[in-house]
């Protein structure tokens, strides 16, 4: 994520530092936005207050702090607020960067760009109320100590990429084993060994309830992210297959696990990785795939596009020129080859008066950015049908009818077509949940932060005990956590 935290030149900050006092009581309070880094979504919660005294290089009255909540960096100093009547700056000196933008008239957003040495990200702010903020970072499916199992740390290579050496935490059940067990692979972007996202920790739930009933668990920080090495932005699918072939290795060498009952569960773009390891790897037991995309790589970002547009109010005609428009530089980035002419096509594209409003420089140049990754261009071409038709073991694909980022609609014709030929696949679609299998409203991804649930109770269970029988575990009630009335 950016906020880990880059640091190449700094902005200049030229705003005035007299503001009118009222302006003062307006930006004090928390506000929060979700920054889009290309490659994940972040939430940012700024902390502005009145001070008693001045602070360096900026207004002689007001003073913060900003977490990154979904990488547990908080309180970073601001340092400095800046503002000329409704243009607001806050400059962050431990990012060499910070967010500009332009207080509304009603007080409560602030709409501009977070700046982080050469990167520039549009940003949104929205003022929040202390009870909205406890509300929102409320997740009481996040497993609590003490455990009825053993949690160790581990770090093993991908023979693979020698550079890459991963860590995770494995959850073994009482006992001496050999146990079961179960890989968790992560969806797409830079994941952490939780998959945390907007404060909700869906593997560490579901790694928790699976090692309750008897399963061990490996959950992993993606190459790059957390405790494990490598280079993530130049890796694409195909190469965190690996990590994951890693990570069945590591399970197989150690003699607490049953070689024989070792599965997968992935998700989004785990579903993908998933049926490649299993091809490859014919001795693996069982597959779990949740919201793991069945059609090609461009036809999913598309039905994306189209839906979440949709679910923000866009009308008819405006989805469809942003449909159009994805599928223009798409077109761009699979037959341009070199990198950077694609970016230059792609600049011409988007600034051609085709992206508007204020932040069209800053949305044109992380769309930019985020197309030609290597990942990306992978992504675009891969048409996961031929993995899946190549499967010969139990299979659990899972689908959820508010998902936006993987439709239902589209997804499950596909994906029964693709397995039809597996006697021991099941797939299933799973009402009222979103991607992250929430139980959801609209199913938008701006609903997942705000809904405490991490993972609905039903779907936790549905996945705990088909892999439970499938995996030949009898485990005793006693392991459950108490019933609280």
């Amino acid at each position: 994520m950016m906020l880990a935290w880059i640091t190449a030149g700094a902005p200049a900050w030229g705003l005035s530092a007299e503001p009118p006092p009222a302006t003062t009581a307006v930006l004090t309070g928390d506000w929060q936005g979700t920054l889009d880094t290309g490659l994940t979504r972040l939430r940012l919660v700024f902390h502005i207050a009145a001070t008693g005294g001045p602070a360096v290089g900026g207004d002689s009255t007001l003073s913060g702090t900003v977490d990154s909540v979904d990488q547990q960096v908080m309180g970073v100093a601001i340092g400095a607020v800046t503002r000329d009547g409704d243009r607001v700056a806050f400059s962050i000196p431990a990012i060499l960067g910070g967010f500009t933008g332009t207080l509304t008239t009603d007080g409560r957003a602030l709409t501009g760009t977070w700046t982080q040495g050469s990167q520039i990200r549009p940003l949104v702010l929205t003022r929040l109320t202390t009870a909205q903020i406890r509300a929102e970072q409320a997740r009481p499916q996040t497993p609590r100590p003490p455990f009825p199992y053993r949690a160790v740390n581990v770090t093993y290579a991908n023979p693979a990429a020698p550079a890459v050496r991963l860590a995770g935490t494995l959850t073994l059940p009482p006992g001496k084993g050999p146990f079961p067990a179960a890989l968790l692979i992560t969806g797409s972007g830079p994941q952490d060994r939780d998959e945390t996202m907007d404060g909700h920790k869906p593997f560490l739930v579901l790694a928790d309830a699976l090692t309750r009933r008897g399963i061990a668990v490996l959950r992993v920080d993606d190459r790059g992210v957390g405790r494990s090495t490598g280079d993530f932005d130049a890796a694409t699918t195909p190469d965190f297959a690996t990590d994951a072939e890693a990570g069945v290795a590591y399970l197989r060498g150690r003699a607490d696990i049953d070689p024989r009952r070792i599965g997968l569960i992935g998700h989004s773009e785990g579903g993908l990785i998933a049926p490649m390891v299993a091809n490859r790897d014919p001795t693996l037991a069982w597959l779990v795939l949740l919201a793991g995309p069945a059609l090609p790589g461009e036809d999913i970002l598309l039905s994306q596009k189209r839906l979440i547009s949709y679910a923000k109010g866009v009308g008819a005609a405006g989805t469809d020129r942003l449909v159009d428009l994805d599928r223009r530089e798409y077109a761009i980035v699979k037959n341009e080859p070199d990198p950077e002419r694609a970016r230059a096509r792609l600049r011409l594209l988007l600034q051609g008066g085709v992206v508007g409003g204020d932040n069209h420089i800053a949305t044109a140049e992380a769309v930019i950015d985020a197309v030609t990754r290597p990942w990306y261009r992978w992504f675009l071409t891969y048409d996961p049908a031929p993995a899946l038709r190549s499967l010969r073991l139990p299979v659990l694909a899972l689908v959820g009818s508010k998902d936006l980022q993987v439709s239902a609609a589209e997804n499950l014709p596909a994906l029964r077509a693709a397995l039809a030929d597996d006697p021991l696949a099941e797939v299933r679609e799973v009402a009222g949940v979103n991607h992250l299998f929430q139980t959801a409203d609209t199913g938008s991804p701006a609903e997942y932060a705000r809904i405490p649930e991490t993972m609905a109770p039903e779907v936790l269970e549905m996945i705990t005990g088909w892999v439970v029988a499938r995996s030949g575990v009898g485990q005793p009630q006693a392991l459950l956590p108490d019933k609280k009335d």
